[in-house]
């Protein structure tokens, strides 16, 4: 498992919004009961609209290892953000982890 599937940072960091076409409802893989509409044309997982932010997807917390629990069918913002990547590194550190590769200071 990579530690995209494990961390949780980014969905405790970011708005993810995202075209409609996305949901499942209109032939996409999002399900839309986990969004909420922003406009016409443009949806967000529900929980990344507010602060703090946890996006309703994210699985696991208080001692229990975080996962996404749609991560196959999660939309494209979440999918562009790679593991490692400059985002990346910034929500970690939001949350108190070092960037990857770096072993945590004791």
């Amino acid at each position: 498992m990579s530690a995209c599937q494990d961390c949780g940072a980014c969905c405790q960091s970011y708005r993810v919004e995202f075209a409609v076409y996305e949901l499942d409802t209109l032939g996409g893989t999002v399900p839309a009961e986990l969004t909420e509409e922003v406009n016409g044309v443009t949806c967000r997982m529900r929980g990344t609209g507010q602060v703090p932010i946890r996006c309703v997807a994210l699985q696991g917390g208080a001692g229990q290892p975080f996962a996404c629990g749609i991560y196959a069918q999660r939309p494209r913002p979440c999918a562009e953000l790679q593991e490692g990547s400059y985002a990346c590194h910034k929500a970690r550190q939001r949350h108190g982890l070092p960037p990857l590769g770096e072993a945590p200071v004791v």
